[in-house]
């Protein structure tokens, strides 16, 4: 189903050519006027919820919108659900960039890296499943990339009524991962992408790039010795170290359903410590850890807790994540490394993977790397204006998209010592900096003159650092 609203409707009831030509009037007034019109040509939209709120950004204006979506876009007479939309508005005659958070969507205004080269309008989309984006009674079987593709399909064939110019996609690691996939079904809904941080586990028995990975990272060898000599200093000491997350989630009330106990949960924990230090932190970070011969019981504690974030392992910090996993478990892939370094102080090692940290009362069933397969032959034979970006001491870049010989006006960058981030253009050599702004620009029907990153804007999305390892 298109929902079509007709470019210019205003809430005094004017025609399309009336709203152009007073568009084109260039007198203050009417620009006042104009300014004002985009809240009620928003909400003449069939299905949409619309409420503006203080904006924290000068220069825009800041809209929470709810969309109405089918649950299976294959039966739009069966259930609906209201998803949600941050829309930060600069002018309907600006680029758009649509951010795809592939989780929830951030409650703060903030400008990921191509907005801020563009200058443009931009949305960030709650990603189906998500609270409060999920509906109720909840069938999980719906949480598929091409059901999620085709909301945001349905979503943009909307705001175009009102946004005609360019549109660019754009997300970081499962965000990054979801713009490829809305790329893959609808080719001609966005004029480029800018994918970050997006892995691409087209086989998901094969985990060795991830072993190689964790052995070649980085350039300081006693940085990632001390890494993994931690790891296994925490299991070493395991009893001291569950007296204390045992206090800490008495103290706050954590409990332990989805993984079943505190040890399991520990030893999760434990086992994502290596992988979450490179995805966070930069080797700089280093020198800011205990060193493993001689850390006390405490300093190990803390070392566990800032990278690893024991609350996350509860059933409150994994309730919000619920569907990754899920679709992890059953679509995505999962990185599987080899802990040999661990052994054989591991009880639980075949414990890592989505199924664990799913409820049992939801099914899983994978389907063997079939979707995930898809999506690499398509990006290989069919990516067009495509920019993906890695940072070289990311994990998330061991298994990363690759262009063949069908990917047209397409680019793979990879940051120098770089971690899992969405801020990359501004981290490339000068050279490949400049080519990707030079095609970000052309894509988005700008010139080609020089653009510079302006002050004061945050690129990341906030919720980033909060998202899992695994």
């Amino acid at each position: 189903m298109a929902l079509l609203l007709a470019a210019g409707m205003t809430g005094a009831g004017a025609t399309a050519a009336q709203a152009a030509a007073t568009a084109q009037a260039g007198t203050a007034k009417a620009g006042a006027a104009q300014a004002g019109d985009i809240l009620a040509q928003l909400k003449a939209i069939p299905g949409m919820q619309v409420t503006e709120k203080p904006s924290t950004l000068p220069g825009y204006r800041w809209f929470w919108l709810e969309y109405r979506q089918p649950v299976d876009h294959r039966n739009p007479r069966g259930q609906w659900f209201e998803q949600r939309i941050m829309l930060q508005h600069k002018s309907a005659d600006r680029p758009m960039v649509l951010y795809t958070s592939g989780y929830n969507t951030p409650e703060v205004m903030f400008t990921s890296e191509p907005t801020a080269l563009v200058d443009g309008n931009q949305i960030s989309v709650e990603y189906r499943y998500f609270t409060p984006s999920r509906p109720e009674p909840t069938d999980w079987k719906k949480d598929t990339i091409w059901q999620a593709a085709t909301d945001e399909h349905r979503l943009i064939g909307a705001l175009k009524t009102i946004y005609q110019g360019k549109w660019i996609s754009t997300g970081a690691s499962k965000g990054g991962m979801t713009a490829v996939y809305h790329k893959r079904f609808y080719p001609r809904d966005v004029d480029g992408s800018v994918v970050y941080v997006a892995p691409n586990d087209v086989n998901n028995n094969d985990d060795r790039a991830y072993d190689k990975f964790f052995q070649t990272v980085g350039t300081d060898p006693e940085c990632r010795a001390n890494v993994k000599a931690l790891a296994r200093k925490f299991l070493e000491r395991r009893t001291e170290m569950l007296k204390r997350f045992k206090a800490a989630a008495d103290e706050n009330g954590w409990t332990f359903d989805i993984l079943r106990t505190q040890d399991r949960a520990f030893e999760n924990s434990v086992m994502d410590y290596e992988w979450g230090f490179w995805q966070y932190s930069l080797q700089s970070a280093c020198a800011t850890l205990p060193k493993a011969a001689d850390a006390t019981d405490d300093q190990l504690y803390e070392t566990l807790d800032n990278i690893s974030g024991l609350s996350f392992y509860s059933d409150q910090g994994l309730a919000p994540y619920i569907p990754y996993y899920y679709q992890a478990g059953t679509q995505l892939g999962w990185p599987t490394p080899k802990f040999k370094h661990l052994r054989p102080l591991l009880r639980y090692e075949d414990s890592y993977q989505p199924r664990t940290y799913v409820p049992r009362d939801i099914p899983m069933r994978f389907d063997n790397g079939r979707a995930m397969r898809d999506i690499d032959s398509w990006v290989r034979g069919n990516a067009n204006h495509m920019l993906f970006l890695y940072g070289a001491n990311d994990p998330w870049g061991s298994e990363p998209f690759r262009l063949g010989r069908g990917s047209r006006d397409s680019a793979v960058y990879v940051a120098p010592g770089m971690n899992h981030s969405g801020r990359l253009i501004a981290k490339l050599p000068s050279d490949q900096q400049s080519k990707a702004i030079a095609d970000v620009k052309r894509w988005a029907g700008l010139g080609a003159g020089m653009q510079t990153f302006k002050a004061g804007l945050v690129a990341d999305d906030p919720l980033q650092l909060q998202r899992p390892p695994l």
